[in-house]
């Protein structure tokens, strides 16, 4: 599984930074190891220096062998918490989106 992280102006990317959310996304998403072609991961602070409740938001697009890509968005206080809560959402929408396929 390929994992791209892209970051918006508000957020410092670093290549520690990179590595940590590339790790938890390896170790959170991968028995979808043979299914996930690649992963995209944006992240962003809606607010910027101005702070606010809920303004970190990750938005994680998958894209599947032989389905439709999926995307999934999170908002919350950390982007730690914001990628854990996306994360969730895409394991849900991929065994849905997968165990489709397998009934039809």
């Amino acid at each position: 599984m390929q994992i791209q992280i892209n970051t918006d102006k508000n957020i410092e990317s670093s290549e520690r930074l990179i590595e940590h959310f590339t790790e938890t996304l390896n170790s959170t998403l991968g028995r979808f190891d043979e299914q996930i072609t690649r992963l995209e991961v944006h992240l962003s602070d809606d607010n910027g220096p101005k702070g606010g409740t809920e303004d970190k938001k990750c938005v994680l697009e998958a894209r599947l062998k032989g389905l439709n890509p999926i995307a999934v968005t999170s908002h919350a206080d950390t982007l730690h918490k914001a990628v854990k809560a996306a994360s969730e959402k895409l394991i849900h929408s991929m065994e849905k989106a997968i165990g489709h396929k397998q009934t039809h």
